[in-house]
C-alpha cells in the first residue's frame, strides 16, 4: 500500500510501499479517504515538534483524518462505516490513568504518544489498524470533509476549557479575539456563534484568502503590524476571550493584555524557545486585580470528538467550499504541503467512497 513517510536525517514526506497492516484484536482495518495537513505536520517535518517512534527511523505521517471500516475485526464497528481516528494512545509502556478514564488529552507527555507527531504512525497511508474505541463516528455525507473533526476538536475542547474556567460567576462573554488566521484559527472563528463581536489577528495583506474568509465570517481582520495585540482593548475593544493558535511565544503575555476584567485567554500554540525582558509583576497584577484567566489546551478527548463532528455539520457548506483549498491526490502529494499565501487547508486523498 502507499503510505507517505518522513524519514531520519530528511525534512519532507517520502511516498513509500508498505505492507497493508493486519489488525491486532480489538482493532479495526480502515481505507483511508482523506488526511489533512496543518502546521503541527509541518513542524514534524522541520524537526521543531515531535519524535519517531521508538526504534524506527521512519514514520507516517498525518493525524487529521477520515477513513471507513474495511474490517470490523471483531470490534462494535461495521464495514462501510465512516470514522476519524483520534490522535493519542497509550505509550509503549503500557496503558495508564488517563487512558482508563477516557482522558488521554490530559496525559503529561510521558504518559502518551501521539499518531503522525510523537512517538506513533500516523495516518497517511491507504490502509491503518486502529483500536475500536479510537475511532468517532462520522455521517458519510460529511467523509469528504471528515479529516477537519480532528482540528475542530482541537477547538472544542479549548473553549470548553476557557469556558470552564470562567464557570463560577456569571459570565456574559460578549468579544472575542482569535489569534492566528491559520486553518485552526479560522476553523474556531466559524464555531464561536455565542459571540456577538469577533475579532481575527494575523499578519498578511490583502488581497488573501484567509482574510477574505475572515470577513465572510462576520469577523474583524486586525494586522499585527498596525495594531499589535496589547493595543487592541484601545483600538477595538477589551476582549472576554483570546484564542492563541499563533506558536508565537509573546502572544502567551500579550493575551492578558487584551483581556477585559473577568476574561479568559486560551493558549494553544506551542512555541520555540523564546527569551524577552518582561515585567512580570504588571503581568501578575493584571490577572489578580482583573480577575483574569489563562488556561493552556493540546489534543482533545473523545467527547470533543463527538462534539467536533455536530459542529461540522452545522459549518455552511460555501465557507468549507472556500476553506479547502487543495486536496491532492497522493501520487501528487507534495501539493498538500504547500505553504503559498494563497493556500487555506490542504488534504491529502487516498480513496473516495
Amino acid at each position: 500500500m502507499d503510505a507517505l513517510v518522513l524519514r531520519r536525517g530528511e525534512s519532507s514526506p517520502t511516498l513509500v510501499d508498505r505492507p497493508r497492516p493486519e489488525p491486532a484484536p480489538g482493532e479495526a482495518l480502515l481505507r483511508i479517504l482523506r488526511v489533512g495537513v496543518d502546521g503541527t505536520d509541518h513542524e514534524v517535518l522541520t524537526g521543531a515538534h515531535g519524535a519517531f517512534p521508538a526504534g524506527d527511523d521512519e514514520m507516517v505521517l498525518g493525524h487529521e483524518a477520515v477513513g471507513v471500516v474495511a474490517d470490523p475485526n471483531g470490534t462494535d464497528w461495521a464495514t462501510g462505516d465512516v470514522v476519524a481516528p483520534t490522535v493519542r494512545r497509550p505509550p509503549p509502556g503500557g496503558t495508564n490513568d488517563f487512558f482508563e478514564r477516557g482522558e488521554p488529552d490530559m496525559a503529561p507527555t510521558d504518559a502518551t504518544v501521539e499518531c503522525g507527531i510523537d512517538g506513533a504512525d500516523g495516518f497517511m497511508a491507504e490502509y491503518v489498524a486502529v483500536p475500536g474505541e479510537f475511532l468517532v463516528e462520522v455521517p458519510p455525507e460529511l467523509a469528504a470533509v471528515g479529516f477537519l473533526v480532528e482540528p475542530l476538536s482541537v477547538a472544542e475542547k479549548a473553549l470548553d476549557h476557557a469556558f470552564a474556567a470562567r464557570s463560577a460567576f456569571d459570565w456574559d462573554p460578549e468579544a472575542a479575539l482569535v489569534l492566528g488566521n491559520g486553518s485552526l484559527g479560522l476553523l474556531t472563528i466559524a464555531i464561536l456563534d455565542e459571540f456577538d463581536r469577533l475579532y481575527c489577528l494575523g499578519r498578511r495583506d490583502r488581497p488573501d484568502p484567509s482574510i477574505d474568509l475572515v470577513e465572510a465570517l462576520g469577523a474583524t481582520y486586525v494586522d499585527s503590524r498596525e495594531t499589535p495585540v496589547p493595543d487592541i482593548p484601545t483600538v477595538h475593544e477589551p476582549m472576554d476571550l483570546v484564542y492563541e493558535a499563533t506558536g508565537y511565544a509573546p502572544h502567551a503575555l500579550q493575551s492578558v493584555r487584551a483581556l477585559a476584567p473577568n476574561g479568559v485567554a486560551a493558549l494553544l500554540g506551542v512555541p520555540e524557545d523564546h527569551r524577552e525582558a518582561v515585567d512580570v509583576g504588571e503581568w501578575h497584577r493584571e490577572v489578580v486585580l482583573g480577575n483574569r484567566a489563562v488556561v493552556g489546551s493540546v489534543n482533545a478527548g473523545p467527547e470533543h470528538f463527538r462534539t467536533a463532528v455536530d459542529s461540522l455539520a452545522e459549518l455552511d457548506e460555501s465557507f468549507l467550499e472556500q476553506f479547502v483549498t487543495t486536496v491532492a491526490p497522493v501520487d501528487d502529494f507534495e501539493a498538500a504541503f504547500a505553504t503559498d499565501e494563497d493556500v487555506v487547508k490542504t488534504a491529502v486523498e487516498f480513496g473516495s467512497l
